[in-house]
This record gives C-alpha cells, structure tokens and sequence, in this order.
C-alpha cells in the first residue's frame, strides 16, 4: 500500500464495507475477501461480501462462507443497494471492473472508496488505494502483509490463517510455480504460527471431491484430450453437453488444464468450455510462454504469464477452430520455450 497512513485512517472508525471478489471465485479471491472480511470486522466494520457468481463448494468451509451474498442468484437489487451504501468498497484478487461481471458498472458508480489488492497484469485506474504487485504469488499473500502492516497481525486467527493459506497454496500450485519465492515459504510459515492446519486445508481444497467429478475427469482424459505434437500443445474441448452428462457443478473443470500441461514435451495447454452465455477459455504454459498476451489478443482475456483466462461469443466448434488456426503463428515460439524448458530440466 502506497499510502498505509492515510489508509489506515480511513478505517480508524466503522464503516460500512462492501468486498467484491473477481467472477467464478477461486480460492485466493475467496479467501482473500473472507479473510479480510473477518479482521475488518473485529475492527468494528459492518462488512458484507458479495461475489458476482458462486463458487465451488470445495471452498463452502471457510468460515463466513454462509454469509456470502452470489450477486447474479437474483440478488441484483439487494446488492446494488448494499454496494449504493457502502463506504468503501475493496475489490480483491482483480485489477479491472469487467472481472466483476455484472456488478461491474454498480462499483464503477458508486460514491464509495474504492481499494484494489491484487496480483494480475493489465490494471485498470478505478481505485483510490491500491495495493498491487503483480510479482505477488496470491492476493492471499498481499493481504497478509497488509494487515501486518497495519499493525493488525493479532487480529489473524486460526480461520483467517486457513483461509490465507488456501489462497497462497491454490496459486503457487502447491507451492511448485516459480512464483513461489522466499517472501511466499515466510508468509506461510507465519500463517502456520497462527494456526492453519496445512494438513486440513490440503484436503478440503484437493480431496473433496464428488464421484460425477472423477468420472467427469476421467472422461475428459480418455475422449476430450487433443495433444497437438507439433505445436507443444494440448487441450480439452468440453460442450454443455459433457458437463450435463456428469452433472457437473461449479468448480468440476478446476484444475482440469494441469494434467495437458503435464504431458511431457507440452509447453501450452488449454481447456474450453461450452457455459450458457459463453465459451470460457483457460490457458496454462510452462517457461517464458506467455498464456496472458494470447489470452488478451486473441479472447478478450488476461491474467498472468503462465495462467491466463479468455471468453469467446461464437459457438465451441467454431471457437476451437479459431484456436487451432493460431498455433501456427505461435509454433516457433513454443518449439523454442520447449527446448529451452528441456535444457532447464536436463
């Protein structure tokens, strides 16, 4: 925080605090908001979370889950009026409004404060404090020294640490991204020290899952996967069709683009997925492969260097097609991360 006086001093008496998370929550967004939320509300503040969607239920444990309101499961009115009224307003784990979705033009309109703590690329100037450092591993991460350096750490419990920690370990890829530097190992050990129980929270994220979703997995692996050789590629193409086939949930696909990019001699992966208002995409790279400027060029997305999300408005075949018809642009500069991650490795 540039301005950490004038900031603290916005919050030296209660206010009323709306914390919005970025659309489709994940654990950092989450946790980020809830562990703020918490140590906001020891201080005094009336504090009310609102997430533009829901979220998977393998984040439902963190506590002030129950309280969350999902503003487009016909909350519209109700949030717009909470947003209308609030004091200030904290935008987590995002940098530009769109990534509220639908409550995007309520928080651009709004008198309130406006604070932004984030850790992705591509910022947008909408907020009056910020707190934004894209070489961070998590939101999660930046939180955590936000309130330390508010002289707020007492104010971290157990639930907060858990909460903190989920998001750290969630973004780092359980700590095996090269984001995860020696500020990232300090961090978690001082969340240790205040009570996460990294065995707990470990399973709650990674081992929870629903029997459709290992035979969603299983399917996606066994007929959805194309490795494209040629190009260091692989990806998933998953129509509404296959999700509704498994009843898939919010949160099913999670993690899903990690086995492509596991295949050996696989620089990029990508999955895409058929939703109801539009085709999600989400890439993944490994090495100097940048995923966010394909992302942000091509499906009016962003996000960081080796994981990045974009959205297309045709149809999933026709959006495949499109993909496909990249790679060639892209298939020297993907031939040469691989060699390059083959001599790191050797």
């Amino acid at each position: 925080m540039q301005d950490i006086i004038s900031f603290k001093k916005i919050l030296d008496k209660p206010k009323r605090i709306v914390i919005v998370p970025h659309v489709n929550p994940d654990a950092d967004a989450l946790g980020s908001c809830l562990g703020l939320a918490s140590v906001l509300k020891k201080k005094g503040h009336e504090v009310k979370v609102i997430s533009p969607t829901d979220y998977p239920e393998f984040l439902h444990w963190m506590k002030g889950n129950d309280e969350v309101m999902i503003y487009n499961a016909g909350n519209e009115k109700a949030g717009k009026d909470i947003i209308d009224q609030a004091e200030i307003i904290f935008c987590l784990d995002f940098c530009a409004l769109k990534r509220a979705d639908k409550m995007e033009e309520p928080i651009r309109n709004a008198a309130a404060t406006k604070v932004l703590i984030d850790h992705h690329h591509g910022k947008e100037d909408f907020a009056d404090f910020e707190c934004w450092n894209t070489k961070a591993a998590a939101t999660c991460e930046l939180i955590y020294q936000l309130v330390v350096d508010m002289d707020e750490r007492q104010l971290i419990d157990k639930h907060v640490a858990e909460a903190l920690y989920a998001g750290v370990m969630t973004d780092t890829g359980s700590f095996r991204h090269p984001n995860t530097t020696k500020h990232v190992h300090e961090v978690v050990a001082e969340l240790i020290d205040l009570g996460a129980d990294v065995s707990k929270v470990s399973k709650l994220v990674y081992d929870n899952n629903s029997l459709n979703r290992l035979r969603f997995i299983g399917f996606a692996l066994s007929e959805r996967l194309e490795i494209l050789k040629e190009y260091n590629t692989a990806y998933f193409a998953i129509s509404a069709e296959d999700l509704s086939k498994f009843s898939s949930r919010t949160g099913d696909t999670e993690g899903l683009v990690n086995y492509a990019l596991s295949i050996v001699g696989v620089t990029m992966a990508a999955i895409i997925i058929e939703r109801e208002d539009a085709v999600k995409l989400s890439f993944r790279s490994v090495g100097d492969f940048p995923v966010n400027e394909l992302a942000a060029k091509h499906f009016e997305g962003g996000g960081h260097k080796n994981a990045a999300g974009g959205i297309s408005h045709v149809g999933i075949k026709e959006t495949v097609q499109k993909f496909l018809e990249l790679l060639p642009e892209y298939k020297k500069q993907l031939h040469k991360n691989q060699k390059k991650q083959e001599l790191y490795l050797t």
